[in-house]
């Protein structure tokens, strides 16, 4: 290869390298909130879309809830420490991974 090309095959090269490691992780990322959304889909019943219930609801809004906060209830809900109607009934059938996924969805939304 000639020398004077070398400079900018490499830049091309690098160039196209980052913008498809890039490319990845950014499918990755959208891949994962969206598999973040369809799992918290899950609580649209009660706790309204996008876990936004109505003014005046005794169920609480979910969006903008802190990740770890909400995994502790959630948590306190699956293993009977935290009361409920049906929360525990519903979280017992959760994953860890689930719970996580429902937890980071809901924090990463604004309110």
């Amino acid at each position: 290869m000639n020398k004077t090309l070398f400079p900018q095959f490499a830049a091309v090269t690098t160039v196209l390298l980052v913008g498809l490691t890039s490319a990845n992780v950014m499918a990755q990322s959208s891949s994962q909130v969206l598999h973040q959304r369809a799992t918290a889909a899950m609580c649209a019943n009660c706790h309204g879309t996008d876990g936004r219930t109505v003014d005046g609801s005794a169920i609480p809004s979910l969006v903008g809830m802190p990740k770890e906060y909400m995994i502790r209830q959630m948590d306190a809900f699956k293993n009977g420490k935290r009361e409920a109607t049906v929360m525990h009934q519903i979280t017992k059938g959760l994953t860890a991974e689930q719970i996580e996924a429902v937890a980071n969805y809901y924090a990463s939304t604004k309110r």
